[in-house]
């Protein structure tokens, strides 16, 4: 006796599989049609045909309508904790008005910093949880989630606090990546070193406090050097947590090779990588995370070399990068989009992107990603006939159901504006 059984299921992605998927396998993708999933105590329990199902009991039963189901989405680079907004950014970008202009003006990511640190930590959780919400709706069961709006000990514990919060009260399962290295404070300014001390000094504090379980670090120009990231991040992993690294994002300063170097669970950005660090990545277990969202709305119209990272051999995942600055967006699907439209990606690609890769991105690729006998049942079921619909139809939401370790945790009523 199963406890839910989905039926009717006109194609599912199971993304089955061992570890990330790399280069040309991530043309291939894993595909039953007229199936059915069944699902015991969170986990499943049984994968068939829809024929197969009709002699198997359950106390649930779903009809996904011969419509598409996948895994629950992964989205791995978020900057989901902070206060404020800054939408009052948008015409000054429009009428030309250059970044470090916006920041002197007191706008930019120190607007942002100033409002995490005035805000309390029950308002700063409100506010996440909305945001995580959306998320959910839109089909991500598991997210990553950055600090990095602090730069200073008290906010970026803040920060974490509240991740930590959320994914022991939110449906979605949160992964905490401590960014305190995001940029230099103003208090900090002709003193970036010392600055970088004070984050090295609050890892033991962090780790003691089971707040992260990445560290990651803005390696750019006018942020941090190759040389501060290569520093900051070893002491990072003497120190017992993996690293990431924003990389290469403006200019090809040799992040993504440092990426490589210090085996980076993840490089992400990479709009500027260089052809040899592309070729590097293609070789290493690094797995980059390209954020098409962010290039799309500064408009500068460079995006990451998804193709060249893809046919070298890479692991490719996408994210969304949801902040107050870049990427105002909770949509992932939107990004899949995207990556079809400007990355060149193809919607097979793309879904490994959104699942599995996403999941070895934020070292999750054992729990998250695919729908396999023995996994938890982290599932969506959408209101699109194909697997190809999604990134085609763009701008709306396509999920109809998403199902969080077996229960139904998000669901569009019957009624409501639809994809097909």
């Amino acid at each position: 006796m199963m406890d839910t059984l989905i039926v009717n299921i006109g194609q599912l992605l199971t993304m089955e599989g061992d570890g990330p998927v790399k280069g040309e396998q991530m043309k291939m993708l894993p595909l039953i049609e007229q199936a059915a999933v069944g699902i015991k105590n969170g986990r499943v329990a049984w994968i068939g045909s829809n024929e197969e199902a009709k002699t198997i009991s359950a106390s649930h039963l779903i009809d996904a309508e011969g419509k598409l189901v996948t895994p629950g989405l992964v989205d791995p680079h978020t900057h989901l904790v902070f206060a404020g907004s800054r939408e009052h950014e948008l015409s000054l970008k429009q009428q030309g008005v250059p970044y470090l202009d916006i920041l002197k003006r007191g706008g930019g990511i120190l607007s942002t910093v100033r409002a995490t640190r005035a805000a309390s930590e029950e308002e700063l959780y409100e506010k996440a949880h909305v945001h995580l919400d959306r998320m959910l709706s839109y089909g991500v069961t598991t997210v990553e989630a950055k600090s990095g709006y602090g730069l200073d000990v008290e906010t970026e514990r803040k920060q974490l606090r509240v991740a930590k919060r959320l994914h022991q009260t939110h449906h979605v399962d949160v992964v905490s990546t401590f960014l305190g290295a995001h940029a230099i404070p103003t208090e900090h300014q002709n003193n970036p070193d010392g600055f970088l001390r004070q984050m090295v000094d609050l890892l033991d504090v962090i780790k003691q406090e089971q707040l992260a379980d990445f560290v990651d670090i803005f390696c750019e120009t006018g942020v941090f050097t190759v040389e501060q990231s290569r520093t900051f991040l070893q002491k990072a992993k003497e120190k017992g947590f993996a690293v990431k690294i924003h990389a290469d994002e403006i200019d090809p300063l040799g992040g993504t090779e440092l990426a490589v170097e210090v085996g980076a669970v993840s490089a992400d950005h990479l709009v500027g990588a260089s052809k040899a660090g592309i070729q590097q990545l293609a070789h290493a277990n690094t797995i980059a995370v390209l954020l098409p969202g962010t290039s799309f709305y500064l408009g500068k119209g460079k995006y990451a070399k998804a193709r060249q990272m893809i046919d070298e051999g890479a692991a490719v995942a996408l994210a969304t990068d949801f902040n107050p600055g870049s990427s105002p967006t909770e949509n992932l699907q939107f990004i899949m989009t995207l990556a079809a439209l400007y990355l060149r990606m193809t919607p097979e690609e793309i879904w490994h992107a959104v699942t599995v890769n996403a999941a070895y991105a934020i070292n999750r690729g054992q729990d998250a990603g695919r729908i396999m006998i023995g996994r938890r049942a982290d599932i969506a079921i959408w209101d699109a006939p194909n697997y190809m619909y999604v990134p085609y139809h763009y701008g709306i939401n396509h999920v109809r159901m998403v199902l969080k370790d077996g229960k139904v945790v998000s669901e569009r009523r019957k009624g409501d504006v639809s994809a097909s």
